[in-house]
Protein backbone atom coordinates (compact mmCIF):
# COMPACT_ATOMS: atom_id res chain seq x y z
CA UNK A 1 0.00 0.00 0.00
CA UNK A 2 1.23 3.84 -0.42
CA UNK A 3 2.30 5.42 2.22
CA UNK A 4 1.56 9.40 3.25
CA UNK A 5 5.42 9.69 2.11
CA UNK A 6 4.67 8.53 -1.60
CA UNK A 7 1.42 9.67 -2.23
CA UNK A 8 -0.47 13.14 -0.92
CA UNK A 9 -3.86 12.83 0.23
CA UNK A 10 -4.14 17.10 -0.99
CA UNK A 11 -6.04 17.93 -3.79
CA UNK A 12 -3.32 19.33 -5.47
CA UNK A 13 -0.63 17.58 -7.08
CA UNK A 14 0.16 14.08 -5.48
CA UNK A 15 3.63 14.27 -4.21
CA UNK A 16 5.44 11.34 -5.01
CA UNK A 17 8.94 9.76 -3.66
CA UNK A 18 9.58 6.47 -6.01
CA UNK A 19 10.82 6.77 -8.92
CA UNK A 20 11.70 4.63 -11.92
CA UNK A 21 11.03 1.10 -11.42
CA UNK A 22 9.83 1.66 -8.27
CA UNK A 23 7.13 4.09 -9.01
CA UNK A 24 5.89 1.92 -12.10
CA UNK A 25 5.77 -1.27 -10.13
CA UNK A 26 3.21 0.35 -7.27
CA UNK A 27 -0.28 0.02 -8.36
CA UNK A 28 -1.76 2.50 -6.69
CA UNK A 29 0.57 5.10 -8.62
CA UNK A 30 1.56 3.39 -11.97
CA UNK A 31 -0.13 5.26 -14.65
CA UNK A 32 2.01 3.00 -17.75
CA UNK A 33 2.31 4.98 -20.75
CA UNK A 34 0.20 7.80 -19.63
CA UNK A 35 2.84 9.33 -17.60
CA UNK A 36 3.74 12.52 -19.43
CA UNK A 37 6.83 13.36 -20.70
CA UNK A 38 7.49 15.48 -18.08
CA UNK A 39 6.99 12.81 -15.36
CA UNK A 40 9.05 10.36 -17.09
CA UNK A 41 11.79 13.05 -16.77
CA UNK A 42 11.70 13.94 -12.92
CA UNK A 43 10.71 10.06 -11.99
CA UNK A 44 13.52 8.58 -14.45
CA UNK A 45 11.35 6.21 -16.50
CA UNK A 46 12.89 7.27 -20.17
CA UNK A 47 13.52 3.60 -21.48
CA UNK A 48 11.49 1.94 -18.72
CA UNK A 49 8.15 2.59 -21.12
CA UNK A 50 7.80 2.61 -24.67
CA UNK A 51 8.09 6.21 -26.09
CA UNK A 52 4.50 6.40 -27.05
CA UNK A 53 2.48 8.65 -24.71
CA UNK A 54 -1.06 7.91 -23.91
CA UNK A 55 -3.88 8.62 -21.75
CA UNK A 56 -6.90 6.68 -19.74
CA UNK A 57 -9.11 6.95 -22.58
CA UNK A 58 -6.88 5.70 -25.14
CA UNK A 59 -5.99 2.35 -21.95
CA UNK A 60 -9.65 1.86 -21.51
CA UNK A 61 -10.02 0.76 -25.10
CA UNK A 62 -6.90 -1.34 -25.16
CA UNK A 63 -7.59 -3.36 -22.64
CA UNK A 64 -11.13 -3.88 -23.04
CA UNK A 65 -9.91 -5.23 -26.08
CA UNK A 66 -7.74 -7.50 -24.88
CA UNK A 67 -10.18 -8.99 -21.60
CA UNK A 68 -12.56 -9.49 -24.64
CA UNK A 69 -9.99 -11.55 -26.10
CA UNK A 70 -10.09 -13.86 -23.17
CA UNK A 71 -12.27 -16.85 -24.15
CA UNK A 72 -13.15 -17.99 -20.39
CA UNK A 73 -15.06 -16.05 -17.63
CA UNK A 74 -11.95 -17.35 -15.59
CA UNK A 75 -9.39 -15.91 -18.27
CA UNK A 76 -10.72 -12.88 -17.98
CA UNK A 77 -11.36 -12.56 -13.75
CA UNK A 78 -7.33 -13.28 -13.79
CA UNK A 79 -7.16 -10.63 -16.55
CA UNK A 80 -8.80 -8.24 -13.95
CA UNK A 81 -7.00 -9.48 -11.31
CA UNK A 82 -3.86 -8.77 -13.13
CA UNK A 83 -4.95 -5.87 -13.86
CA UNK A 84 -5.16 -4.43 -10.60
CA UNK A 85 -2.31 -5.66 -9.39
CA UNK A 86 -0.71 -3.46 -12.22
CA UNK A 87 -2.25 -0.54 -12.16
CA UNK A 88 -5.44 0.47 -9.92
CA UNK A 89 -6.57 3.58 -11.43
CA UNK A 90 -6.90 2.05 -15.34
CA UNK A 91 -8.41 -1.20 -13.34
CA UNK A 92 -11.38 0.73 -11.36
CA UNK A 93 -11.55 3.04 -14.12
CA UNK A 94 -12.73 0.14 -16.33
CA UNK A 95 -15.11 -1.44 -13.87
CA UNK A 96 -17.20 1.93 -12.62
CA UNK A 97 -17.33 2.31 -16.76
CA UNK A 98 -18.58 -1.14 -17.16
CA UNK A 99 -19.93 -2.11 -14.05
CA UNK A 100 -23.18 -4.07 -15.69
CA UNK A 101 -20.56 -6.34 -18.04
CA UNK A 102 -17.51 -6.45 -15.40
CA UNK A 103 -19.40 -6.89 -11.97
CA UNK A 104 -20.28 -10.59 -12.44
CA UNK A 105 -16.33 -11.18 -13.09
CA UNK A 106 -15.01 -9.30 -11.03
CA UNK A 107 -17.06 -10.95 -7.67
CA UNK A 108 -20.13 -13.04 -7.83
CA UNK A 109 -20.63 -15.87 -10.13
CA UNK A 110 -16.82 -15.57 -11.75
CA UNK A 111 -15.49 -14.97 -8.14
CA UNK A 112 -16.67 -18.69 -7.23
CA UNK A 113 -14.40 -20.30 -10.12
CA UNK A 114 -11.56 -17.69 -8.41
CA UNK A 115 -10.92 -18.81 -5.23
CA UNK A 116 -11.59 -22.89 -6.20
CA UNK A 117 -8.00 -22.02 -8.80
CA UNK A 118 -6.88 -19.03 -6.61
CA UNK A 119 -3.41 -20.76 -5.82
CA UNK A 120 -2.74 -21.19 -9.89
CA UNK A 121 -2.98 -17.17 -10.33
CA UNK A 122 -1.45 -15.43 -7.02
CA UNK A 123 1.25 -13.51 -8.19
CA UNK A 124 1.63 -10.26 -6.34
CA UNK A 125 0.47 -9.43 -2.57
CA UNK A 126 -2.77 -8.04 -2.30
CA UNK A 127 -4.33 -7.96 1.57
CA UNK A 128 -2.50 -10.15 4.34
CA UNK A 129 -2.32 -13.56 4.58
CA UNK A 130 -2.59 -13.82 9.00
CA UNK A 131 -1.61 -17.86 8.74
CA UNK A 132 -2.15 -20.01 12.68
CA UNK A 133 1.55 -20.52 12.57
CA UNK A 134 1.79 -16.45 12.59
CA UNK A 135 -0.69 -16.21 15.75
CA UNK A 136 2.35 -14.16 17.72
CA UNK A 137 3.41 -11.80 14.96
CA UNK A 138 -0.17 -10.91 14.02
CA UNK A 139 0.08 -7.06 15.90
CA UNK A 140 3.58 -7.01 14.35
CA UNK A 141 2.50 -7.65 11.02
CA UNK A 142 -0.35 -5.26 11.40
CA UNK A 143 2.03 -2.71 12.43
CA UNK A 144 3.65 -1.75 9.24
CA UNK A 145 3.42 1.78 8.29
CA UNK A 146 2.31 0.84 4.77
CA UNK A 147 -1.26 0.04 6.28
CA UNK A 148 -1.49 3.76 8.47
CA UNK A 149 -4.40 4.94 6.28
CA UNK A 150 -6.68 1.90 6.40
CA UNK A 151 -10.19 2.60 7.26
CA UNK A 152 -12.08 -0.56 6.30
CA UNK A 153 -11.28 -4.52 6.38
CA UNK A 154 -13.22 -7.15 4.66
CA UNK A 155 -11.90 -10.68 6.27
CA UNK A 156 -13.27 -14.34 5.84
CA UNK A 157 -11.70 -17.56 6.70
CA UNK A 158 -11.77 -19.48 3.89
CA UNK A 159 -15.25 -21.75 4.91
CA UNK A 160 -17.81 -20.88 3.17
CA UNK A 161 -17.13 -19.92 0.17
CA UNK A 162 -20.52 -18.73 -1.44
CA UNK A 163 -22.30 -22.43 -1.86
CA UNK A 164 -18.57 -24.11 -2.84
CA UNK A 165 -17.61 -24.32 0.96
CA UNK A 166 -14.00 -24.19 2.51
CA UNK A 167 -11.91 -23.09 -0.11
CA UNK A 168 -8.79 -22.19 2.67
CA UNK A 169 -6.36 -19.73 1.66
CA UNK A 170 -8.69 -19.32 -1.42
CA UNK A 171 -10.95 -17.66 -0.11
CA UNK A 172 -9.17 -14.78 0.07
CA UNK A 173 -10.88 -14.00 -3.87
CA UNK A 174 -13.61 -13.00 -1.56
CA UNK A 175 -12.59 -10.36 0.41
CA UNK A 176 -10.37 -9.01 -2.57
CA UNK A 177 -13.28 -8.59 -4.92
CA UNK A 178 -15.57 -7.17 -1.86
CA UNK A 179 -12.98 -4.24 -1.19
CA UNK A 180 -12.77 -3.97 -5.02
CA UNK A 181 -16.32 -3.18 -4.74
CA UNK A 182 -15.87 -0.83 -1.88
CA UNK A 183 -14.19 1.13 -4.26
CA UNK A 184 -15.96 0.91 -7.54
CA UNK A 185 -19.80 1.17 -5.88
CA UNK A 186 -18.69 2.93 -2.90
CA UNK A 187 -16.27 4.97 -4.12
CA UNK A 188 -13.70 4.78 -1.38
CA UNK A 189 -10.07 5.26 -2.00
CA UNK A 190 -7.99 1.64 -2.37
CA UNK A 191 -5.60 3.40 0.03
CA UNK A 192 -8.47 2.52 2.81
CA UNK A 193 -9.16 -0.45 1.78
CA UNK A 194 -7.18 -3.65 3.38
CA UNK A 195 -8.62 -7.30 2.55
CA UNK A 196 -7.58 -10.25 4.76
CA UNK A 197 -7.81 -13.78 4.77
CA UNK A 198 -6.86 -15.78 8.23
CA UNK A 199 -5.52 -18.69 7.34
CA UNK A 200 -6.62 -21.78 9.37
CA UNK A 201 -5.75 -24.01 7.35
CA UNK A 202 -8.72 -25.88 5.29
CA UNK A 203 -10.73 -29.22 5.20
CA UNK A 204 -11.03 -29.29 1.92
CA UNK A 205 -8.80 -32.28 0.96
CA UNK A 206 -8.33 -31.54 -2.77
CA UNK A 207 -6.51 -28.22 -1.62
CA UNK A 208 -4.58 -30.04 0.77
CA UNK A 209 -3.06 -32.19 -1.73
CA UNK A 210 -2.46 -29.79 -4.47
CA UNK A 211 1.26 -28.90 -4.90
CA UNK A 212 0.83 -25.60 -5.84
CA UNK A 213 -1.33 -24.80 -2.66
CA UNK A 214 -0.71 -21.67 -1.29
CA UNK A 215 -2.15 -21.99 2.47
CA UNK A 216 -1.04 -23.31 5.35
CA UNK A 217 -1.02 -27.46 4.95
CA UNK A 218 -3.03 -28.09 7.92
CA UNK A 219 -6.68 -29.59 8.84
CA UNK A 220 -9.04 -26.94 10.28
CA UNK A 221 -8.39 -25.30 13.49
CA UNK A 222 -11.46 -25.73 15.51
CA UNK A 223 -12.84 -24.97 19.55
CA UNK A 224 -10.76 -22.81 21.82
CA UNK A 225 -7.59 -22.42 19.73
CA UNK A 226 -10.07 -21.52 17.17
CA UNK A 227 -11.66 -19.10 18.99
CA UNK A 228 -8.65 -17.70 20.86
CA UNK A 229 -7.35 -17.15 17.00
CA UNK A 230 -10.09 -14.95 15.70
CA UNK A 231 -9.65 -13.10 19.67
CA UNK A 232 -6.11 -12.14 18.83
CA UNK A 233 -6.83 -10.85 15.51
CA UNK A 234 -9.97 -8.39 16.51
CA UNK A 235 -7.62 -7.07 19.56
CA UNK A 236 -4.89 -6.23 17.22
CA UNK A 237 -7.20 -4.90 14.87
CA UNK A 238 -8.36 -2.48 17.69
CA UNK A 239 -5.57 -1.01 19.14
CA UNK A 240 -3.92 -0.83 15.57
CA UNK A 241 -7.26 1.06 14.20
CA UNK A 242 -9.53 2.01 17.33
CA UNK A 243 -11.78 3.21 14.32
CA UNK A 244 -11.77 1.07 11.39
CA UNK A 245 -14.91 -0.72 10.15
CA UNK A 246 -14.24 -4.81 9.95
CA UNK A 247 -16.63 -6.73 7.80
CA UNK A 248 -17.11 -10.77 8.17
CA UNK A 249 -17.30 -12.92 5.10
CA UNK A 250 -18.09 -15.88 4.27
CA UNK A 251 -17.04 -17.92 7.68
CA UNK A 252 -19.42 -21.10 8.46
CA UNK A 253 -23.33 -19.54 9.41
CA UNK A 254 -22.59 -20.31 13.20
CA UNK A 255 -19.37 -18.70 13.33
CA UNK A 256 -21.29 -15.68 11.19
CA UNK A 257 -23.58 -15.28 13.53
CA UNK A 258 -21.62 -15.17 16.61
CA UNK A 259 -18.85 -13.23 16.02
CA UNK A 260 -21.27 -10.58 14.74
CA UNK A 261 -23.06 -11.20 18.12
CA UNK A 262 -19.55 -11.19 20.09
CA UNK A 263 -18.37 -8.22 18.21
CA UNK A 264 -20.38 -6.08 17.62
CA UNK A 265 -20.41 -3.88 20.54
CA UNK A 266 -16.62 -3.79 20.82
CA UNK A 267 -15.84 -2.35 17.34
CA UNK A 268 -17.84 -0.74 14.20
CA UNK A 269 -18.43 -4.11 12.16
CA UNK A 270 -21.19 -5.49 10.23
CA UNK A 271 -21.23 -9.31 8.26
CA UNK A 272 -22.44 -8.75 5.05
CA UNK A 273 -23.78 -12.40 4.54
CA UNK A 274 -26.27 -11.76 6.97
CA UNK A 275 -27.08 -8.03 7.36
CA UNK A 276 -26.66 -6.98 3.82
CA UNK A 277 -28.24 -10.16 2.46
CA UNK A 278 -30.79 -9.22 4.40
CA UNK A 279 -31.02 -5.57 3.34
CA UNK A 280 -30.92 -6.30 -0.49
CA UNK A 281 -33.65 -9.21 0.01
CA UNK A 282 -35.89 -6.78 1.49
CA UNK A 283 -35.89 -4.41 -0.87
CA UNK A 284 -36.19 -6.57 -3.84
CA UNK A 285 -39.09 -8.60 -1.98
CA UNK A 286 -40.94 -4.99 -1.23
CA UNK A 287 -40.42 -4.04 -5.01
CA UNK A 288 -41.98 -7.52 -5.85
CA UNK A 289 -44.96 -6.24 -3.71
CA UNK A 290 -45.20 -3.09 -5.17
CA UNK A 291 -45.88 -5.84 -8.88
CA UNK A 292 -48.55 -8.02 -6.97
CA UNK A 293 -50.13 -4.89 -4.40
CA UNK A 294 -50.56 -7.70 -1.42
CA UNK A 295 -48.91 -5.86 1.65
CA UNK A 296 -45.81 -7.27 3.20
CA UNK A 297 -47.71 -8.01 6.89
CA UNK A 298 -50.28 -10.70 4.41
CA UNK A 299 -47.30 -12.43 2.58
CA UNK A 300 -47.11 -15.75 3.62
CA UNK A 301 -42.92 -16.38 2.84
CA UNK A 302 -41.01 -19.65 2.84
CA UNK A 303 -37.45 -19.43 3.70
CA UNK A 304 -35.73 -22.31 2.56
CA UNK A 305 -32.09 -22.28 4.42
CA UNK A 306 -32.90 -21.36 7.52
CA UNK A 307 -29.22 -20.56 8.84
CA UNK A 308 -27.91 -16.94 9.61
CA UNK A 309 -28.43 -15.49 6.14
CA UNK A 310 -31.69 -17.27 6.23
CA UNK A 311 -32.29 -15.60 9.66
CA UNK A 312 -30.96 -12.21 8.96
CA UNK A 313 -33.46 -11.78 6.04
CA UNK A 314 -36.56 -12.90 8.09
CA UNK A 315 -35.29 -10.91 10.80
CA UNK A 316 -35.27 -7.57 8.74
CA UNK A 317 -38.56 -8.57 7.09
CA UNK A 318 -40.16 -9.01 10.30
CA UNK A 319 -38.93 -5.57 11.09
CA UNK A 320 -40.56 -4.03 8.03
CA UNK A 321 -43.94 -5.79 9.23
CA UNK A 322 -43.91 -4.34 12.35
CA UNK A 323 -43.22 -1.18 11.22
CA UNK A 324 -46.56 -1.37 9.66
CA UNK A 325 -48.33 -1.84 13.00
CA UNK A 326 -48.08 -5.51 13.48
CA UNK A 327 -47.38 -7.20 16.88
CA UNK A 328 -44.14 -9.22 16.82
CA UNK A 329 -45.73 -12.50 17.76
CA UNK A 330 -48.63 -11.73 14.47
CA UNK A 331 -45.19 -10.88 12.28
CA UNK A 332 -43.64 -13.98 13.02
CA UNK A 333 -46.68 -15.84 12.12
CA UNK A 334 -45.43 -15.06 8.28
CA UNK A 335 -42.86 -17.03 7.97
CA UNK A 336 -41.78 -20.21 7.79
CA UNK A 337 -38.25 -21.55 7.96
CA UNK A 338 -36.88 -24.60 6.73
CA UNK A 339 -33.47 -25.89 7.36
CA UNK A 340 -31.00 -28.96 6.86
CA UNK A 341 -33.58 -30.66 9.25
CA UNK A 342 -36.78 -29.30 7.65
CA UNK A 343 -39.45 -27.09 8.99
CA UNK A 344 -38.82 -25.32 12.19
CA UNK A 345 -40.94 -26.59 14.67
CA UNK A 346 -41.34 -26.04 18.43
CA UNK A 347 -40.70 -29.68 19.37
CA UNK A 348 -38.17 -30.57 16.87
CA UNK A 349 -34.45 -31.16 17.48
CA UNK A 350 -31.56 -29.24 16.44
CA UNK A 351 -33.28 -25.71 16.75
CA UNK A 352 -31.16 -22.56 17.17
CA UNK A 353 -32.37 -19.69 19.98
CA UNK A 354 -32.52 -17.48 16.58
CA UNK A 355 -34.97 -19.51 14.68
CA UNK A 356 -36.94 -20.93 17.46
CA UNK A 357 -39.29 -17.22 17.26
CA UNK A 358 -40.09 -18.91 14.40
CA UNK A 359 -40.86 -22.28 14.84
CA UNK A 360 -44.73 -23.69 13.89
CA UNK A 361 -46.68 -25.38 16.77
CA UNK A 362 -47.08 -28.61 16.82
CA UNK A 363 -50.81 -28.91 16.51
CA UNK A 364 -50.32 -26.50 13.45
CA UNK A 365 -48.14 -29.06 11.46
CA UNK A 366 -48.87 -33.03 12.49
CA UNK A 367 -50.42 -33.61 10.04
CA UNK A 368 -47.75 -32.32 7.55
CA UNK A 369 -45.69 -34.49 8.28
CA UNK A 370 -44.17 -37.64 5.94
CA UNK A 371 -43.64 -41.14 7.41
CA UNK A 372 -40.03 -39.99 8.99
CA UNK A 373 -41.14 -37.48 10.81
CA UNK A 374 -39.70 -34.09 8.84
CA UNK A 375 -41.60 -31.48 7.30
CA UNK A 376 -39.81 -31.01 3.75
CA UNK A 377 -40.19 -28.19 1.29
CA UNK A 378 -42.89 -29.43 -1.10
CA UNK A 379 -45.13 -30.14 2.36
CA UNK A 380 -44.64 -26.72 3.77
CA UNK A 381 -45.55 -25.25 -0.08
CA UNK A 382 -48.55 -27.79 -0.21
CA UNK A 383 -50.21 -26.74 3.08
CA UNK A 384 -48.70 -23.32 3.54
CA UNK A 385 -49.80 -21.89 -0.19
CA UNK A 386 -46.97 -19.12 0.10
CA UNK A 387 -46.93 -15.77 -1.90
CA UNK A 388 -43.28 -15.74 -1.22
CA UNK A 389 -40.09 -18.65 -1.49
CA UNK A 390 -36.99 -17.34 -0.67
CA UNK A 391 -33.69 -19.76 -1.19
CA UNK A 392 -30.29 -19.28 0.33
CA UNK A 393 -29.71 -22.52 0.94
CA UNK A 394 -26.72 -23.84 -1.08
CA UNK A 395 -28.56 -26.40 -2.75
CA UNK A 396 -28.54 -26.66 -6.41
CA UNK A 397 -31.69 -27.31 -8.50
CA UNK A 398 -33.78 -27.48 -4.50
CA UNK A 399 -36.72 -25.67 -6.45
CA UNK A 400 -38.13 -28.31 -7.96
CA UNK A 401 -41.00 -28.22 -10.65
CA UNK A 402 -42.95 -29.77 -8.05
CA UNK A 403 -42.66 -27.36 -5.42
CA UNK A 404 -43.11 -24.53 -7.97
CA UNK A 405 -45.87 -26.13 -9.84
CA UNK A 406 -47.44 -26.52 -6.34
CA UNK A 407 -47.19 -23.12 -5.35
CA UNK A 408 -48.15 -21.17 -8.73
CA UNK A 409 -51.45 -23.27 -8.51
CA UNK A 410 -52.31 -21.36 -5.61
CA UNK A 411 -50.65 -17.38 -6.41
CA UNK A 412 -51.36 -15.31 -8.66
CA UNK A 413 -48.10 -14.10 -9.03
CA UNK A 414 -45.64 -16.51 -7.11
CA UNK A 415 -42.46 -14.40 -5.83
CA UNK A 416 -39.61 -16.49 -6.23
CA UNK A 417 -35.90 -15.77 -4.96
CA UNK A 418 -32.77 -18.22 -6.01
CA UNK A 419 -30.67 -16.73 -4.06
CA UNK A 420 -27.51 -19.19 -3.32
CA UNK A 421 -24.02 -18.11 -5.34
CA UNK A 422 -22.54 -19.22 -7.71
CA UNK A 423 -24.98 -19.95 -10.80
CA UNK A 424 -24.34 -23.70 -9.82
CA UNK A 425 -25.93 -23.87 -6.50
CA UNK A 426 -28.77 -21.87 -7.55
CA UNK A 427 -32.46 -23.22 -6.42
CA UNK A 428 -33.65 -22.81 -9.66
CA UNK A 429 -32.94 -21.25 -13.26
CA UNK A 430 -35.36 -18.41 -14.62
CA UNK A 431 -35.89 -19.86 -17.40
CA UNK A 432 -37.35 -22.60 -15.60
CA UNK A 433 -39.09 -20.81 -13.07
CA UNK A 434 -41.00 -18.90 -15.89
CA UNK A 435 -41.84 -21.84 -17.80
CA UNK A 436 -43.22 -23.96 -14.70
CA UNK A 437 -45.26 -20.58 -13.54
CA UNK A 438 -46.64 -19.89 -17.22
CA UNK A 439 -44.08 -16.44 -17.12
CA UNK A 440 -46.07 -15.33 -14.13
CA UNK A 441 -43.44 -15.63 -11.50
CA UNK A 442 -41.53 -12.46 -10.45
CA UNK A 443 -38.27 -13.63 -9.75
CA UNK A 444 -34.38 -12.34 -7.76
CA UNK A 445 -31.77 -14.04 -8.76
CA UNK A 446 -28.45 -14.32 -6.05
CA UNK A 447 -26.25 -14.34 -9.76
CA UNK A 448 -26.86 -13.02 -12.80
CA UNK A 449 -29.01 -14.92 -15.24
CA UNK A 450 -28.81 -14.07 -19.06
CA UNK A 451 -32.55 -12.72 -19.73
CA UNK A 452 -35.76 -14.98 -20.38
CA UNK A 453 -38.25 -15.33 -23.11
CA UNK A 454 -41.77 -15.98 -22.24
CA UNK A 455 -44.45 -15.75 -24.91
CA UNK A 456 -42.11 -14.33 -27.72
CA UNK A 457 -41.35 -11.65 -25.05
CA UNK A 458 -37.44 -11.18 -23.30
CA UNK A 459 -37.62 -10.69 -19.61
CA UNK A 460 -34.53 -9.81 -17.97
CA UNK A 461 -33.92 -10.92 -14.24
CA UNK A 462 -33.40 -9.00 -11.34
CA UNK A 463 -30.22 -9.78 -9.66
CA UNK A 464 -30.44 -9.72 -5.84
CA UNK A 465 -26.85 -8.68 -5.30
CA UNK A 466 -25.50 -7.13 -2.22
CA UNK A 467 -23.05 -4.77 -4.37
CA UNK A 468 -25.83 -2.32 -4.71
CA UNK A 469 -26.08 -2.41 -0.18
CA UNK A 470 -22.86 -2.64 1.35
CA UNK A 471 -20.51 -0.53 -0.55
CA UNK A 472 -22.88 2.39 0.41
CA UNK A 473 -23.74 1.28 3.38
CA UNK A 474 -19.44 1.32 4.41
CA UNK A 475 -19.53 4.60 2.88
CA UNK A 476 -22.03 5.78 5.36
CA UNK A 477 -20.23 4.25 8.01
CA UNK A 478 -17.30 5.33 7.22
CA UNK A 479 -18.09 9.55 6.14
CA UNK A 480 -19.89 9.15 9.62
CA UNK A 481 -17.52 7.74 11.36
CA UNK A 482 -19.70 5.60 13.41
CA UNK A 483 -18.73 4.29 16.44
CA UNK A 484 -20.78 1.09 16.50
CA UNK A 485 -23.39 -0.51 13.01
CA UNK A 486 -26.58 -0.73 14.63
CA UNK A 487 -29.38 -2.75 12.54
CA UNK A 488 -31.12 0.56 12.28
CA UNK A 489 -28.16 1.42 9.88
CA UNK A 490 -28.76 -1.42 7.78
CA UNK A 491 -32.25 -1.36 7.59
CA UNK A 492 -32.02 2.80 6.42
CA UNK A 493 -29.65 1.22 3.50
CA UNK A 494 -32.44 -1.12 2.39
CA UNK A 495 -35.18 1.71 2.48
CA UNK A 496 -33.14 3.96 0.59
CA UNK A 497 -32.86 1.89 -1.80
CA UNK A 498 -36.11 1.08 -1.92
CA UNK A 499 -37.22 4.72 -2.44
CA UNK A 500 -34.95 4.45 -5.69
CA UNK A 501 -37.18 1.31 -7.33
CA UNK A 502 -38.12 1.78 -10.70
CA UNK A 503 -41.52 -0.35 -9.26
CA UNK A 504 -42.10 2.59 -7.61
CA UNK A 505 -43.04 4.68 -10.67
CA UNK A 506 -43.59 1.36 -12.68
CA UNK A 507 -45.05 -1.88 -12.23
CA UNK A 508 -43.73 -2.82 -15.24
CA UNK A 509 -40.60 -2.23 -14.33
CA UNK A 510 -37.48 -4.13 -13.67
CA UNK A 511 -37.41 -5.34 -9.58
CA UNK A 512 -34.25 -3.42 -8.65
CA UNK A 513 -32.25 -0.37 -10.82
CA UNK A 514 -29.74 -1.43 -13.49
CA UNK A 515 -26.37 -1.90 -12.14
CA UNK A 516 -24.82 0.49 -14.16
CA UNK A 517 -26.57 2.86 -11.19
CA UNK A 518 -25.19 1.07 -8.67
CA UNK A 519 -22.09 3.88 -8.11
CA UNK A 520 -24.69 6.90 -7.82
CA UNK A 521 -26.92 4.17 -5.23
CA UNK A 522 -23.90 4.27 -3.28
CA UNK A 523 -23.81 7.20 -2.21
CA UNK A 524 -27.13 7.85 -1.78
CA UNK A 525 -27.11 4.96 0.27
CA UNK A 526 -23.88 6.53 2.35
CA UNK A 527 -26.12 9.40 2.86
CA UNK A 528 -28.67 7.37 4.57
CA UNK A 529 -26.52 5.45 6.54
CA UNK A 530 -24.47 8.54 7.99
CA UNK A 531 -27.73 10.05 8.72
CA UNK A 532 -29.47 7.04 10.75
CA UNK A 533 -25.85 7.03 12.62
CA UNK A 534 -26.62 10.36 13.38
CA UNK A 535 -29.88 9.81 14.87
CA UNK A 536 -28.45 6.36 16.44
CA UNK A 537 -25.91 8.63 18.05
CA UNK A 538 -23.49 6.73 17.33
CA UNK A 539 -21.51 9.24 14.63
CA UNK A 540 -18.81 11.13 15.26
CA UNK A 541 -19.94 13.99 13.11
CA UNK A 542 -21.19 16.90 14.11
CA UNK A 543 -24.46 16.61 11.89
CA UNK A 544 -25.77 16.56 8.15
CA UNK A 545 -23.47 19.43 6.62
CA UNK A 546 -20.55 17.56 8.21
CA UNK A 547 -21.48 14.27 7.08
CA UNK A 548 -21.97 15.43 3.59
CA UNK A 549 -18.55 17.20 3.07
CA UNK A 550 -17.07 13.72 4.48
CA UNK A 551 -19.12 11.55 1.95
CA UNK A 552 -17.68 13.78 -0.72
CA UNK A 553 -14.57 13.49 0.81
CA UNK A 554 -14.45 10.00 0.60
CA UNK A 555 -15.46 9.52 -2.86
CA UNK A 556 -12.53 8.62 -5.28
CA UNK A 557 -12.38 8.71 -8.28
CA UNK A 558 -10.25 6.19 -10.87
CA UNK A 559 -8.48 9.36 -12.92
CA UNK A 560 -4.95 9.79 -13.31
CA UNK A 561 -3.27 13.20 -11.61
CA UNK A 562 -0.19 14.93 -12.37
CA UNK A 563 2.59 13.67 -10.09
CA UNK A 564 5.45 16.27 -8.45
CA UNK A 565 8.42 14.85 -7.19
CA UNK A 566 9.43 14.58 -3.47
CA UNK A 567 12.86 14.75 -2.70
Amino acid sequence: MTTQSQLSPSKTAPQVSLSGFDLINSPRLNKGTAFTDHERDVFFLHGLLPPHIGDLEEQLSRRMQALDNQLTLFNKYAFLRDLQDINETLFYALVVRNVEKLLPLVYTPTVGEGCQRFSEIWRKPRGLFLSYPNRNRITQILSHHRYDNVKCIVVSDGERILGLGDQGAGGMGIPIGKMALYTALGGIHPEHCLPILLDVGTDNEERLKSPIYIGWRNHRIRGQAYDDFVDTFVNAVKTRWPHVLLQWEDFAGANAARFLARYRSQLCTFNDDIQGTAAITAATLISAINVTGIPLERQKIVVFGFGSAGLGITNLLEQFIEDRGVAQQEAHACFYGIDLYGLITEDRKNVDAGQRPYARKEQEVQSWKQPNGTIALLDVVRHVKPTVLIGVSGQGGAFTEDVVREMAKHTLRPVIFPLSNPTSRSEATPQDLMDWTEGKALIGTGSPFDPVRVAGKTIHIAQTNNSYIFPGLALGIIASKARYVTDSMVKAAATELIRNLPTQQDKEGSLLPPLSEARRLGGLIGEAVGRQAIRDGQAQVSGEEELSHEIEANIWEPVYEPYEHKA
